[in-house]
């Protein structure tokens, strides 16, 4: 039995909130019952009321256990222990030494059961917690029904060890709130996991003053029956915690915000790009469904529509400076999301880059790097792709296409790109033109907007009579399902395999973070964090969704027939090298 480990939803908010309350009441009654038998042998004959308070803790967490094991999936052995061990406490109490030893198995079951899943630092304040609390319990179960002058005189002085007692919650509360990775932000004041931190740390201290008043009075148990409340309600808040959701970190001005939405009976993430005051993208993945809309409240609420060369749908909206609410929304639904713009104004987005930009900017988050959005891909052509460029153009002069019909934009990466097209196809004897032609080979350098045009005119184009013969080529960072799906085959030059377990790894991060969404480059080379050095092969990729099989016959190596596994950065597709290394 695991109170870190939530019990799954049923569904209903009435009956989890219930199997919370069962799991609390369950180990508040074990922990009253492990302390008093840890101290038993501090007392001589016990009192009646004594004895019956004794046998209804040990009832009552027989009781709850047996209860959870119905409510909820348990160990089975771990049941077991519990209920001999909370049973035999009543039964031994009148043999001090004998119950004291049940007890102090009980007290580490009752550890285990609060910490089971966590290791070091987060095992032993668990531990420390747990114990000084559990004696805390027993002292004044015990001093309730026996006076403090008629306990053994030992050297196990009641009057230092509540100090003691106090200190260990103290620094154990204080441990779990500087771990917590909450600090001191509003989380703290503003969330009900914040509140329980505060309880936790702060309760015990209170307990820990009222034992330094009373340490050097005749009633030296008096202390614990005061300061009981506090230790009680820090212990239930301590067994809480995992119950309740830690709140996700808070919006970073600047930095593109990834968090999750629920409408209805549906969840799914939306991504904010790049919060800052003025015109910001908000993203969905097409998971979320269709007609969704986002604005702040009191403003324009902005429909969410699908960008050319862009999977999901994007919303504009206008953020104001500082923390606000974003408004999601689906016809009478609605639900809000914090963000935080700043005050400082960001980048300058081109319209068309803007899905471009927040794609690599969710690359990082992804990677749990929460770096400022400076650039977008777009700002610059990157010495990795120029390189690719080149090799590309010299690829195709081998094979003499009649020319290169070259498609670009105003972007500084596109101009860029395409005065590099333009250089290297005339040392090769290339002819550049803007004209579509029957031998020509098309070259794409365009954003995605720009990109996606150009491939749906293609297709186009050869459906109704031969044009580019050649073949039609993008420019790296257009790998993007959306763009190489508009067209039956088209070709890109890479410096990676996107078949490679990297490549891999990240398409899977990317799915499960943002609702199936397909990977892209940009937000590969945020998610590495360096530059892609590999050399450079063309890659053909394809829509193919099923491949002719012999019954029986083995498949190919490396061979996935299922064409909606995970990791795919083609869609319903395929992306396989078609040339060797280029030198």
């Amino acid at each position: 039995m695991d109170h870190h480990v939530i019990p799954a939803s049923s569904g209903s908010a009435g009956v989890d909130i219930a199997l919370v309350l069962l799991r609390l009441g369950l180990l508040l009654a074990t922990a009253f019952l492990a302390g008093t038998g840890i101290l038993r042998p501090l007392v001589g004959e016990l009192p009646k009321r004594l004895r019956l308070t004794i046998t209804v803790l040990g009832g009552l967490s027989a009781a709850l256990a047996t209860v959870s094991a119905f409510a909820t999936d348990v160990n089975v052995i771990a049941l077991i222990v519990h209920l001999v061990l909370a049973l035999a406490v009543p039964v031994l109490i009148g043999r001090p030494s004998a119950v004291r030893w049940a007890s102090l198995a009980l007290a580490a079951l009752v550890v285990l059961e609060t910490s089971l899943g966590r290791t070091g630092v987060e095992f032993a304040i668990d531990t420390v917690y747990v114990a000084a609390a559990a004696l805390w319990f027993g002292v004044t179960v015990l001093s309730v029904w026996v006076p403090a002058g008629q306990w053994r005189q030992t050297n196990f002085r009641l009057g230092p060890l509540s100090l003691t007692l106090g200190g260990l919650l103290v620094v154990a509360g204080t441990v779990q709130l500087f771990s917590s990775g909450l600090g001191f932000d509003r989380r703290i004041y503003g969330t009900l996991f914040g509140a329980a931190l505060l309880v936790i740390a702060v309760l015990p201290v209170f307990a820990t003053v009222v034992a330094g008043v009373f340490f050097t009075g005749k009633d030296s148990t008096r202390a614990y029956r005061i300061g009981a409340a506090a230790v009680t309600v820090g212990f239930v808040a301590w067994s809480a915690l995992a119950a309740i959701p830690k709140p996700p970190e808070p919006p970073a001005p600047g930095v593109a915000l990834l968090a999750d939405a629920s409408l209805g009976d549906r969840q799914f993430p939306v991504l904010v790009s790049p919060q800052r005051p003025g015109k910001n993208l908000v993203h969905f993945p097409a998971s979320a469904g269709d007609d969704l809309s986002a604005g702040i409240e009191g403003g324009l609420i902005g429909k969410a529509i699908v960008r050319p060369g862009a999977e999901g749908t994007w919303a504009e909206v206008d953020l104001p400076a500082g923390r606000s609410d974003l408004i999601i929304s689906r016809g009478e639904e609605k639900t809000t999301v914090e963000v935080d713009a700043g005050d400082e104004q960001g980048p300058v987005i081109a319209d068309a880059d803007a899905p471009e930009c927040a794609s690599a900017a969710l690359g990082g988050l992804i990677a749990d790097r929460h770096e400022v959005l400076t650039s977008c891909p777009a700002d610059a052509l990157s010495g990795e792709d120029s390189g690719s460029l080149v090799k590309l153009v010299e690829f195709l002069a081998v094979r003499k296409p009649s020319a290169l019909t070259l498609v670009e934009d105003t972007s500084p990466r596109s101009a860029a790109a395409a005065k590099l097209v333009r250089e290297t196809a005339a040392r090769s004897g290339l002819p550049v033109q803007a004209e579509a032609g029957p031998n020509t080979a098309l070259v794409v350098v365009s954003g995605w907007s720009g990109g996606y045009t150009a491939m749906t005119r293609a297709a186009e184009s050869q459906r109704l009579k031969p044009t580019h013969q050649y073949g039609l080529y993008l420019a790296p960072w257009l790998l993007n399902g959306p763009i190489v799906n508009s067209v039956a085959s088209s070709s890109v030059p890479l410096r990676f395999d996107p078949r490679e377990q990297v490549a891999v790894s990240f398409a899977v991060a990317a799915g499960n973070a943002f609702g199936g969404e397909s990977p892209t480059l940009g937000g590969f080379r945020n998610w590495l964090g360096a530059p892609l050095n590999g050399d450079v092969q063309i890659f053909a990729a394809a829509q193919v969704n099923a491949m002719p099989m012999y019954p029986g016959e083995p498949h190919a190596v490396g061979m996935i027939a299922d064409r909606n596994y995970a990791g795919q950065w083609i869609p319903d597709g395929t992306i396989v090298p078609v040339s060797s290394v280029l030198r």
